[in-house]
C-alpha cells in the first residue's frame, strides 16, 4: 500500500515508472529565497544538480528549507542556525531520501546544512554558493563588508561625501554569490572543502563562473555514486579531517565564526575539537592567503591564483593527507596536481604573510572559558595593550552613547559591550566590531581594543576580542566590568585580563542581577533553554552527539 502511494504520486508529478524504479533518491536541500540575495542563482543550480543526478541514474527530489539571509534577518541569523540544522536533519530522516545535495553559502547555511546532514548521516555533498564578483568604485576593487566598514568610518569622520557613498552602494555587489572577501561564507566553504565534503576545490569557484555550473552538475553525478558506495558524512568527518579544516581556515586568515561552527559540526560527527586544538593548530600554521579583511585581494583573485587546492599544496606537511574525501580519493590525491600561479595572492611558505594562523584563542579571568581575536586583521601596536574600560550595558546603550561628545573615551580606552552573547543578544549577533567613537575618528583613530561576548562578521577587522565565555547574560566575568577598570590584552601571551581583585569581583557578583529572557515562547524560548555557550559551538544540548534515532514504524 505504501509503495502504491509513492508510485502514484510520482506519476501525479509527471514521472513514469521507468523514471523512479530502482534509482537512488537524492534530496536537494535548497536554501534559495528572495530574502537571501547571495542565493539568487540556487534556482538554476538546483536544476543543474538534477541534471547530474539524472545522468548518473538517480532520482532528484528538491526540498526547500529555511534560508538564513545575513543582510535581512533579525536579530541574528545565528539564532536560527540550529533551526535550519534541525530542518535539514528531519527532512532527510522523514522523506525517502538515499542521499543529499546541500545547497548553501551565506554564512550560517553551510554549517547548519552540514550539521543536519551529519546527524542524519546519509551520503551528502555540499554545493557552495561561491563568492560574488569583485566590487568596483572609481577604479578601486571593493570587498563586501570589509570596505563597507572602512568607508563607513570615513563617512562618519566626515572625509567621504554622500555621492561617493552612494556610488559604492551601487558598485559593491555586482553579482549573485556570497561575500567575496574571506568572510564567514568563504571561510566555511573552504573549511568544508578541506574536510572533504565538497568536490575538490569547489569552495573557490566564483558564483558567476561557468565552472560553478559544471561543479554543480558533477556533484549531482557524484552523490549518486556515494549512495551506491554507502559513503556517509561520518565516514569522512573524522578528528583528523577537522584538523585539516582548522589548518585551512587559519592559513586563509579566516573568520572567527569558523571556530563556533566547526566545533558544533565536530560535535555532530563525534570528532574531537575544542578551543585548545584551534590555538595549537593556529600557532603552527602560517598565514598565506592575502585576502581581505586580513590581506589585500579578493576571492576572485584567490581562484585565479590557484584557489584552495593550490593553497593546500603549500601546507601539505601540516595536513592529514590520507583523509578520505567525498569523491572517493584522499585529500593528498585531490591536491597533488594543483598549482599556485600568483605568489602575491597565495604566499609561499618561505615568505608567509605571518608566522601563525589568523585567529588566536585567549583565556584569563575575563574569559575563563575562552575568547578569540582575529589578530591578522588588527593594528600591530595593539597586540599588547592595557587601558581603562568604557562599558556599554547592551547594544541599545552603545547606539545611544557611542558618538556622544561627552563620552569619557580616549584612543587608549577599551570599549566593552555586555549582553550580546548566545542568550544576551539573543543569538550572539555580529556586534563585536564596536564602532569607534566619532570624536576619535576625527582625531585619526582607526583601531582600538574592543571586548564583547558577541561575534563579528568575518568581513570585519580590528582589535576585537570576541566570543567571551561564559557570556555576561549568565553572569560571566564580563558582566562585572565597570567603567575605568583596566583590561589588558596580550595576544602573543594568549591572555585577556581584568585588573580587578578577586574580592572586588566577588562583591560585584553578589550585587549582580540577571536579565529576563526576551522570548517567552516559540523557537526563541527553545533556543534559550538549550543553547550551549560559544566555546561549545552554540549547538543545542539535545542535538550534539551521534545518538541514533530508530526508523519510524510504518503501518
Amino acid at each position: 500500500m505504501r509503495s502504491f502511494g509513492h508510485r502514484s504520486r510520482a506519476k501525479q508529478a509527471g514521472f513514469s515508472l521507468e523514471d523512479i524504479s530502482g534509482k537512488p533518491v537524492i534530496a536537494i536541500l535548497n536554501t534559495w529565497s528572495d530574502a537571501n540575495p547571495c542565493h539568487t542563482h540556487f534556482k538554476l543550480r538546483a536544476e543543474e544538480v538534477k541534471r547530474g543526478v539524472w545522468q548518473a541514474g538517480g532520482f532528484p527530489m528538491e526540498i526547500p528549507l529555511l534560508t538564513l539571509g545575513e543582510t535581512l534577518m533579525k536579530p541574528s541569523t545565528m539564532l536560527y542556525r540550529n533551526l535550519l540544522a534541525m530542518s535539514a536533519e528531519e527532512a532527510l530522516r522523514s522523506y525517502p531520501a538515499d542521499g543529499a545535495i546541500l545547497l548553501g553559502g551565506c554564512d550560517k547555511t553551510v554549517p547548519a546544512l552540514v550539521m543536519g546532514a551529519t546527524s542524519a548521516n546519509l551520503p551528502a555533498l555540499l554545493v557552495p554558493a561561491g563568492p560574488m564578483l569583485r566590487g568596483n568604485w572609481r577604479g578601486q576593487f571593493l570587498g563586501s563588508g570589509s570596505d563597507v566598514w572602512k568607508y563607513w568610518a570615513e563617512r562618519r569622520a566626515g572625509t567621504l561625501d554622500e555621492c561617493s557613498w552612494r556610488e559604492m552602494e551601487d558598485g559593491i555587489a555586482r553579482s549573485f554569490g556570497t561575500c567575496m572577501t574571506m568572510g564567514t561564507a568563504s571561510t566555511m566553504a573552504a573549511a568544508v572543502d578541506a574536510l572533504g565534503l565538497t568536490l575538490p576545490g569547489a569552495s573557490s569557484i566564483p558564483a558567476a563562473d561557468s565552472a560553478h555550473v559544471r561543479m554543480a552538475v558533477a556533484a549531482g553525478r557524484r552523490v549518486v555514486d556515494m549512495v551506491w558506495e554507502d559513503l556517509k558524512p561520518r565516514d569522512i568527518l573524522t578528528t583528523k579531517a577537522f584538523e585539516n579544516a582548522v589548518t585551512a581556515a587559519m592559513a586563509l586568515g579566516g573568520s572567527t565564526n569558523a571556530i563556533i561552527h566547526l566545533i558544533a559540526m565536530a560535535g555532530r560527527a563525534g570528532a574531537e575539537l575544542d578551543l585548545d586544538r584551534f590555538d595549537h593548530v593556529s600557532r603552527r600554521t602560517p598565514w598565506i592567503a592575502n585576502i581581505r579583511p586580513s590581506g589585500q585581494f579578493l576571492m576572485e583573485d584567490f581562484f585565479y591564483a590557484g584557489g584552495l587546492r593550490g593553497a593546500l599544496t603549500r601546507l601539505s606537511d601540516l595536513l592529514h593527507t590520507d583523509c578520505m574525501t567525498a569523491n572517493g580519493a584522499t585529500l593528498g590525491e585531490n591536491i597533488a596536481e594543483a598549482i599556485v600561479c600568483n605568489d602575491d595572492v597565495i604566499a609561499p611558505r618561505e615568505h608567509p604573510l605571518g608566522p601563525e594562523g589568523g585567529v588566536a584563542v585567549l583565556t584569563g579571568n575575563l574569559a575563563p572559558d575562552g575568547a578569540v581575536i582575529k589578530h591578522t586583521a588588527m593594528e600591530r601596536r595593539l597586540l599588547r595593550h592595557g587601558g581603562p574600560a568604557v562599558v556599554f550595558r547592551d547594544y541599545n546603550d552603545l547606539d545611544a552613547r557611542i558618538d556622544d561628545p561627552a563620552l569619557p573615551v580616549t584612543a587608549d580606552s577599551v570599549l566593552v559591550l555586555q549582553n550580546a552573547g548566545p542568550l544576551g543578544g539573543p543569538g550572539m549577533p555580529e556586534w563585536g566590531m564596536l564602532p569607534i567613537p566619532k570624536k576619535l575618528l576625527a582625531q585619526g583613530v582607526r583601531d582600538m581594543v574592543r571586548v564583547s561576548d558577541a561575534r563579528m562578521s568575518g568581513t570585519s577587522y580590528g582589535a576585537c576580542v570576541l566570543h567571551v565565555a561564559p557570556e555576561s547574560f549568565v553572569g560571566g566575568p564580563l558582566a562585572l566590568v565597570r567603567d575605568g577598570d583596566v583590561i589588558e590584552l596580550d595576544v602573543p601571551g594568549r591572555a585577556i585580563t581584568l585588573r580587578v581583585s578577586d574580592e572586588e569581583l566577588q562583591r560585584r557578583r553578589a550585587e549582580w542581577k540577571p536579565r529576563e529572557l526576551q522570548y517567552p515562547r516559540g523557537f526563541g524560548l527553545l533556543h534559550a533553554q538549550h543553547v550551549m555557550q560559544a566555546n561549545r559551538g552554540c549547538d543545542f544540548d539535545f542535538l550534539a552527539g551521534t545518538q541514533p534515532i530508530a526508523e519510524p514504524e510504518i503501518h
